[in-house]
């Protein structure tokens, strides 16, 4: 989960653009996705906390904190929100893969901000009118859009995944909702998204307890569609992707707006996120602040669980 303070508050207008300014910018082939477009193109890739590019009609969006496990601060929560938003109204854009650099796809939200900026937390109330804590959350893309999962996908990393109409997952992922050890709620969909994804059942085993999943648990779940070997899942995800582009678009896409329509709407999708916010956002400050600050001395590193009621639990990451 990420917390956005009312600066980075967007409206996600699909007319908005953030990649007019290197529309021109192409260059480079890639294992035959065709032109690259980098979406970064005046800074350099690793000063970047979210690294975008083109690859014919798909575009990547990668990101970039491997120090902290693709863990999503606030910066990183408006890039996402920003390329995700872009992607959307590009009409050269047919899908897009999300995925992390450097071996993990998320590890939620960086809970050392949140210990550290508590003080500044400022959420935007209403999920019709601004971005998610993690950034692109709330949004109701238009078009298809990917996970190449590698390493952990958890917490806030887990319902960025849960965002995707596809998820490519690598053998030694792992999967879970690893903030319950510290109070901080599924704020980004992840109660919303989870029990339609995998039935109500199996949502709450993964919800209330934390546990890890990995791979083959997440396909018989249905939370992962493809399993691949380790290194393999963006490459897949391209390949799938690009399938995908080659199909007649408004057909695709009209089939795939039905099938969310009928999942979601009953209750109307922005009511279950309106009721997640409200009931959770004033954990943030009873629970959630106490666990980062716990995650930030050292508990609970590598995914460890607390064996007792204690939360002594100091496994090095």
């Amino acid at each position: 989960m990420a917390l956005v303070s009312a600066a980075l508050v967007l409206r996600t207008n699909r007319t908005l653009s953030v990649w007019a300014i290197s529309a021109g910018l192409r260059g480079g082939f890639s294992r035959g996705f065709g032109p690259v477009q980098s979406m970064s193109a005046f800074c350099s890739a690793s000063s970047q906390t979210v690294v975008s590019e083109r690859r014919g009609s798909v575009v990547t969006i990668g990101i970039n904190r491997p120090e902290a496990r693709n863990a999503v601060n606030q910066e990183t929560a408006q890039r996402l929100l920003e390329e995700f938003t872009a992607f959307d109204s590009d009409p050269d854009l047919t899908v897009a893969v999300l995925h992390g650099i450097g071996g993990n796809f998320c590890a939620g939200y960086d809970l050392k901000e949140l210990a550290h900026q508590s003080a500044s937390l400022k959420l935007e109330q209403d999920v019709t009118k601004g971005p998610g804590p993690m950034g692109p959350s709330r949004l109701q893309l238009s078009k298809p859009l990917l996970a190449a999962v590698s390493g952990y996908a958890v917490a806030g990393g887990l319902e960025l995944a849960l965002c995707a109409d596809i998820r490519v997952v690598e053998q030694s992922a792992v999967m879970g909702v690893f903030c319950r050890r510290f109070g901080v709620p599924l704020i980004d969909g992840g109660t919303v998204r989870l029990p339609c994804l995998i039935g109500l059942s199996r949502a709450l085993d993964l919800i209330l307890t934390g546990r890890p999943i990995g791979a083959q648990e997440a396909l018989a779940f249905g939370l992962a569609n493809r399993v691949v070997p380790d290194g393999q899942a963006l490459q897949v995800a391209l390949e799938l992707a690009q399938q995908i582009g080659s199909f007649p678009q408004q057909c695709l896409r009209a089939d795939r707006a039905s099938a969310y329509h009928s999942a979601l709407e009953a209750p109307p999708f922005r009511e279950a996120m309106q009721y997640e916010f409200d009931h959770s956002v004033a954990v943030l400050q009873l629970e959630s602040v106490a666990g980062a600050a716990r995650f930030s001395s050292g508990t609970g590193r590598g995914g460890a669980f607390p064996t007792s009621s204690t939360h002594d639990d100091t496994r090095a990451e």
